[in-house]
């Protein structure tokens, strides 16, 4: 059934004149009673009844009349929510994340850009590196925040930011007073790691950081999250090697302490599919970068 033919039907119904409906539909009358006819048939039923007093409603006219405006009204609103997807005004957003972006300025992100967009909703999923890369590929994520990882073709990514690495210590430790630490110090210490089935090149860049020290690090606990890292550490589990964003977490009996020398960084990577376009994307990524900027600058940005 067209919407054409629901929207003659309906304007008919509110003026019951052929001429002056006609005129509303900026068309002549025999197009007009053409169309009515056309949808009597497809209903096979009649819709009006013409006299010579005028046009009124049928009772199975009467039964269509406000099912066709529902019809009308659910197609314009279609029309305009499309509308607005297209132009970043309405919409859905799957955003995937690693644990320290929550220290990174998201929430922040999220706040300023759910202010500017109050209708669209973000859903967000908290997956390691790889599981991200996959949800992007099987149209499950539209952005994510990942780590350091290689990247399929298909998929585009944007530096957010980088900062140092820095050494993980319970309370008490006796290299806690120190106010750097040479990593090679903590040779003799359990160490505390991802494990390289979750995020490989975080896995690799530690070890490699303990290798290039002379040592290659006893790793007693690898696990999925840096705040199992953390809890562990403060539980005198053992030491971690940690991007600098997670002294930010406040979590009790743990001292951080900054590295001696040059070390890799910690990189915070956003990652989307180049193919289709998303405006909502771009808009988010906006705000991660300007999150992101104040926090490097020990500002809190505002919605």
């Amino acid at each position: 059934m067209e919407l054409r033919l629901l929207n003659y039907f309906a304007t008919l119904a509110e003026e019951l004149h052929f001429s002056r409906a006609a005129r509303r539909l900026s068309i002549s009358q025999p197009p007009l009673s053409v169309a009515i006819k056309q949808l009597e048939e497809e209903i096979g039923a009649q819709l009006f009844e013409r006299t010579s007093k005028g046009v009124r409603l049928t009772p199975a006219g009467e039964h269509l009349l406000p099912r066709a405006r529902q019809l009308l009204t659910l197609s314009q609103q279609a029309v305009q929510e499309t509308r607005d997807v297209g132009h970043g005004v309405r919409g859905h957003l799957r955003l995937g994340f690693v644990g320290s972006a929550l220290y990174r300025g998201v929430p922040q992100a999220l706040a300023a850009f759910q202010a500017q967009h109050p209708q669209v909703r973000v859903d967000m999923l908290e997956l390691n590196s790889a599981e991200q890369v996959q949800g992007l590929q099987q149209g499950r994520l539209d952005l994510g925040l990942v780590h350091s990882i290689l990247l399929p073709e298909g998929i585009v990514n944007q530096l957010l930011m980088e900062e140092a690495f820095v050494a993980c210590l319970p309370e008490g430790h006796a290299l806690a007073g120190a106010p750097e630490i040479d990593l090679a110090r903590l040779k003799d210490e359990r160490l505390i790691l991802f494990s390289s089935a979750v995020s490989p090149v975080y896995h690799q860049r530690i070890y490699q950081m303990c290798m290039a020290h002379g040592f290659a690090p006893e790793i007693r606990h690898e696990v999925r999250h840096w705040l199992s890292v953390l809890s562990l550490v403060s539980h005198n589990q053992g030491t971690a090697i940690v991007p600098a964003a997670l002294q930010r977490v406040g979590m009790p009996r743990l001292v951080f302490r900054p590295l001696q020398g040059q070390h890799p960084l910690s990189e915070l990577l956003a990652i989307w599919r180049s193919q289709p376009d998303n405006a909502l994307v771009q808009d988010l990524l906006h705000n991660l970068r300007a999150a992101v900027s104040a926090i490097g600058k020990g500002a809190v940005p505002q919605p």
